[in-house]
């Protein structure tokens, strides 16, 4: 009880701001203007130092992903100053590369962490349902940043079918965001005549001079996955992000529809095909792992590389390969397009006002008050200055009247391969997009033109600006035990081995006939259902959005 007196002592200031906060911005999610409003970002006395005033508490954390992987807590600048000035400790549960068991395991055993980092839906709604879960409604009005920041229409749509909120979401948005994008290599682009490159047309010539030219570079690098190959899909119609591919179903403007049947898809197939076939995709698309993908980026034998990620995997290898070679370098362009298509229609990514994924706390939680709180004051203004851009006093000592860091003459002098090396912004698990977005921009106008961040500005003049909105679409699908979850499993293996099938296919009928048969497949699993299922969710969520 005394850890939540003190820490509640911390947060009655809190409060005390936001409601100056809200009675000047009217309501708005977007971060006030006045600095007032903030406190100072330095001296023991500040909210951005309450450590004198809290006692430790420590909590475990769970990342339920394949790929993701904690670091220890401490290591780094930013952990270390959490610990020190808010005295909060974490302990790394690692999934292993085999998060589904992992979870089971832990659900079985009844050893779940307190806190987990997960997508929002079936998962989530299988913890809530087995009461394993703490229910966040009563913390909101007490420690306001969430509220404020979220907005009441997003909270509402993370609302469980009980009513109840259990979902703090991470990296929630009232603005185009993302890392999704296309890339060249600019020093083969400049050597082969910077030629136009805006269509599919363009790229299928560019890549064929590509290979020709430089036999050891990979004209059209795809990333892990092949995920490069659903990035191309969103430039062959308008308004169809790579969600559609992703999420195995696309839309006629009225319901939703089977991808197999998707005119883009069939498209996107077809091309991709025809790219792998001729050897002007990198010809281990599908088994590839990540370092290799690195590796080739970095010492520039990536002629064209489309990915999930490219902002930062841009930024790291446009970095790294400056260091071995100063003419080398790497620079986003607009996505690629059908010809005909306006290119101010196509969106390759998509957002939405949730965000990409939740926090959710765990009945294991011996103080699950005093992990909100926490929470809470990460995704404020102060705590998305220290998880974002680092503690106080290392690149930054004040910030300025719309609460953005202003960068001291460390952030100015210190490479930003050295400053990747320090993992900050690897603990802001509840980002507040808006505010980091914002915040960022002004961050780096700050800077000399030669320092500023390669990630921000591909971001700013092209990844955001390709991002389309599409909170209709949250939390539409079905638990994994109905018969609709049963068909969605089903569904997305039959759609994994169609894809790599047709990608190795030896000409475009034997893609066309690959298609019809997994059509069929599929219909033959639930498709036509589980179709319709989503159809209903996806009219429900635009009746929530429309009130």
């Amino acid at each position: 009880m005394r850890v939540r007196r003190a820490f509640s002592l911390i947060l009655v200031l809190m409060v005390a701001f936001t409601v100056i906060l809200a009675g000047c911005s009217g309501g708005s999610n977007e971060p006030d203007n006045s600095k007032e409003a903030s406190p100072s970002p330095s001296g023991s006395n500040t909210k951005e130092n309450p450590g004198n005033e809290l006692e430790p508490y420590t909590f475990s954390f769970y990342g339920n992903y394949d790929w993701m992987t904690t670091e220890p807590w401490g290591a780094d600048p930013t952990s270390k100053w959490i610990q020190e000035n808010m005295k909060i400790t974490v302990e790394p549960i690692q999934s292993g590369g085999g998060a589904a068991s992992k979870l089971n395991t832990m659900i079985a055993s009844n050893t779940l962490p307190d806190v987990m980092m997960i997508d929002r839906g079936g998962d989530v709604e299988r913890l809530r349902a087995g009461g394993q879960l703490v229910a966040l409604d009563e913390y909101l009005d007490k420690y306001p940043n969430l509220k404020q920041y979220a907005g009441d229409r997003t909270l509402n749509m993370l609302r469980s079918e009980d009513g109840k909120l259990y979902q703090f979401p991470n990296w929630y948005t009232s603005s185009g965001n993302g890392n999704t994008g296309w890339i060249i290599n600019t020093k083969i682009y400049k050597e082969l005549g910077s030629p136009k490159l805006e269509t599919f047309d363009d790229l299928y010539d560019y890549l064929k001079k590509v290979k020709i030219t430089y036999p050891d570079v990979v004209p059209f690098e795809t990333g892990i996955g092949g995920q490069g190959i659903d990035v191309m899909s969103s430039g062959f119609a308008e308004y169809h992000p790579m969600k559609y591919m992703s999420s195995r179903f696309a839309t006629d403007g009225t319901r939703l529809i089977s991808i197999f049947q998707d005119p883009a898809f069939q498209e996107t197939m077809l091309f991709a095909s025809k790219l792998f076939r001729e050897k002007l995709i990198t010809q281990d698309a599908l088994t590839q792992k990540d370092d290799q993908v690195k590796e080739k980026l970095n010492t520039g034998r990536v002629a064209v590389f489309a990915f999930g990620d490219v902002a930062n995997y841009g930024r790291e290898a446009n970095n790294a390969w400056k260091a071995i070679d100063p003419e080398g370098g790497y620079e986003p362009i607009w996505p690629i397009r059908k010809s005909g298509l306006d290119k101010d229609k196509i969106f390759v990514s998509d957002y939405n006002s949730l965000g990409w994924n939740a926090i959710v706390i765990t009945k294991n939680a011996k103080d699950p008050e005093r992990i909100f709180a926490y929470l809470d004051w990460l995704t404020g203004p102060e705590g998305q200055r220290v998880a974002f851009f680092g503690p106080p006093g290392l690149y930054w000592d004040d910030y300025d009247g719309n609460g953005a860091p202003i960068p001291n003459d460390t952030a100015i002098n210190t490479p930003q391969a050295e400053k990747d090396k320090q993992k900050i912004g690897a603990f802001d698990w509840v980002g507040n997009t808006t505010f980091v977005n914002t915040s960022k921009a002004e961050y780096e106008m700050k800077l000399p033109e030669n320092q500023r961040n390669w990630t921000t500005e591909a971001q700013k003049n092209f990844f955001w600006k390709t991002s389309l909105e599409m909170t209709e679409f949250v939390n539409i699908d079905p638990l994994p035990d109905t018969d609709e979850g049963i068909a969605r499993t089903m569904v997305n293996d039959i759609y994994v081995t169609a894809f790599a099938k047709m990608l190795f296919a030896k000409d475009d009928n034997e893609v066309l006939s690959l298609m019809e048969q997994a059509q069929q497949h599929a219909v033959d699993a639930g498709y036509d259902e589980l179709l319709q299922f989503y159809t209903d969710k996806w009219n429900a969520n635009k009746a929530i959005i429309q009130k």
